[in-house]
């Protein structure tokens, strides 16, 4: 069953061969659960000062951030979940939405008197950061993404990979008597297949400053990327060369260095 749940982390994230640390996502110390709208979600926090909320991809943890955390945990509050029907997050519901996720992370951010929060996003989590800026603007002081889409379509996403995903749905769909870790692969497999929806009169909501990430040779299209800086108003590009859709762990040392200057530098709009 394992394979089912790596196969969505396989899709999304190919060039994630890094060596986790053990730690990230197991920390006892750094560690507790919260009460998050039905559901008990999992953090870790990591060091002090102004609050950065971390937010994985599809089938991902915590430990995806494995090169962010010891970077930006040297000055910055570093908060990390993992997000609903992932990792320790445990929902065995059937509905799951990228609008139920960043109410999530809204919510999180309320039990924890974080009132704003910078908020780094990758590929899903660029998506609810989007929405969370949408949604929740007061909770957002400012926004990178890296890897988001903002439709489930072949105007954003690489066309084998919607192949693949909807293959693999099919094939785990048909399945009889799945068990719960085969329901919740369906689950999340089916969220990327359908979702999101967020139209250009959605991204002109959002009020933060926004850096918008993409890899040269990502799996979401260098086009939707700059479709997404062009519809925000108060946006900055970054393509990142000879990268594909793991910009922050091919470019670690870059990616790191980048965004921590976007949340520390004065923001000028767009003319």
């Amino acid at each position: 069953m394992k394979r089912i749940v790596l196969s969505i982390i396989v899709l999304l994230l190919p060039l994630l061969t890094f060596a986790q640390d053990a730690t990230y996502g197991k920390n006892p110390t750094a560690g507790k659960y919260y009460d998050i709208r039905g559901f008990k979600m999992y953090c870790e926090v990591y060091g002090s000062g102004e609050p950065i909320l971390l937010i994985h991809g599809n089938g991902g943890s915590i430990d995806n951030f494995v090169k962010q955390i010891p970077f930006f945990s040297k000055k910055y509050k570093v908060i990390i979940a993992d997000s609903r029907a992932q990792g320790k997050s445990i929902d065995k519901k059937d509905s799951l939405s990228y609008d139920m996720m960043a109410d999530d992370f809204a919510e999180l951010l309320t039990k924890m008197n974080v009132p704003s929060a910078n908020v780094i996003g990758w590929s899903d989590g660029g998506i609810n950061g989007l929405l969370l800026a949408i949604r929740h603007p007061e909770k957002v002081r400012k926004l990178a993404i890296t890897g988001a889409n903002t439709a489930p379509d072949s105007t954003a996403v690489a066309p084998n990979l919607i192949t693949e995903m909807v293959t693999e749905f099919d094939k785990l769909n048909k399945k009889p008597n799945k068990t719960d870790a085969e329901k919740n692969s369906a689950k999340l497999l089916k969220l990327m297949i359908d979702q999101p929806h967020i139209k250009p009169s959605d991204l002109k909501k959002i009020k933060s400053p926004t850096l918008v990430i993409g890899g040269d040779h990502d799996l979401i299209k260098p086009t939707h990327t700059v479709y997404i800086f062009e519809n925000i108003p108060n946006a900055m590009l970054w393509i990142v060369p000879n990268s594909g859709h793991g910009t922050l762990i091919e470019h670690a040392d870059e990616f790191n260095k980048k965004v921590d200057d976007f949340f520390n530098m004065p923001q000028k709009s767009k003319e």
